[in-house]
């Protein structure tokens, strides 16, 4: 994974630690040093270091012979949702979705091909898919990612579909890249996106748009189903308009807490 960077300025050691972090993961969440050595795509003895220094750091514990992350690690992705404010503004108006609607709803942002989900509400339900603050799915294959995708201007959708997925999921192969195109036109029209199991088995969704006070589309915020109990009718009749005003409320608070008025306080002068 490492010796990628290019830039005069590239730090290879920093690199490296980022890839030791990332490749732990659901179906990896123990490893042996050689373990990790192999999944990062570094040599052991560098491994080594880079494992005990996050260890030192608090992100990385060890316990007979395994390394596994620690929940510090998710202050470096909650770091950023807390910046931009999302989780804080969009909290209410999710949970209230959820009860109104029964179904989950969710918050993601584009990172390369892939969409990153940043909030979640969620219900008690038989879905296929695990999904949790920080997972990675194929944006093309999802509604929240056709929402995304549509908003990019034509140039940069090209250079985005380009980009391999990090996400781990096979390639989907049920759509062409033309269809895909015409499919984003229609999003971009009618300002909502449908994913019929194209995801996973049973997995049913619809997206909307959440904006910026600038009127920018930031994010994507949806309602998802199972497949069996729900029908693609119900799904657009019935929670597609609970979701559009939710998403409504959502981006005018976003707007409201990003104007806010803010100033930085130098306490040692105010000390004095």
């Amino acid at each position: 994974m490492a010796g990628r960077g290019e830039g005069p300025d590239f730090v290879e050691a920093l690199a490296r630690g980022l890839d030791v972090l990332t490749s732990f993961g659901a179906d990896r969440p123990a490893m042996s040093l050689s373990e990790v050595a192999a999944a990062a795509g570094l040599a052991r003895p560098t491994a080594r270091r880079l494992l005990l220094t996050l260890e030192e750091l608090g992100y990385v514990r060890s316990a007979g012979g395994t390394f596994s992350l620690t929940p510090k690690v998710l202050s470096l992705g909650m770091a950023y949702v807390g910046a931009l404010g999302l989780w804080d503004v969009a909290r209410p108006h999710l949970e209230a979705l959820v009860a109104r609607t029964g179904e989950s709803s969710s918050m993601a942002q584009l990172d390369g091909s892939d969409i990153v989900y940043v909030a979640r509400v969620s219900v008690p339900k038989l879905i296929t898919l695990r999904v949790e603050i920080g997972t990675r799915f194929p944006a093309a294959q999802t509604s929240q990612g056709k929402v995304l995708l549509a908003a990019l201007p034509a140039g940069e959708l090209d250079a985005v579909l380009a980009q391999p997925s990090r996400s781990g999921l096979p390639p989907y192969i049920g759509r062409s890249p033309e269809q895909l195109r015409e499919e984003l036109t229609e999003v971009r029209a009618r300002g909502w996106a449908l994913a019929d199991e194209e995801l996973a088995p049973g997995v049913r969704s619809v997206a909307v748009p959440v904006r910026d006070g600038h009127g920018a589309v930031r994010a994507a915020m949806n309602v998802t189903v199972h497949a069996a109990e729900t029908s693609t009718e119900v799904l657009l009749a019935e929670h597609l308009p609970a979701l559009l005003r939710t998403a409504g409320e959502v981006s005018a608070d976003w707007a409201r807490w990003q104007s806010r008025p803010h100033v930085e306080v130098d306490r040692s002068r105010s000390a004095g």
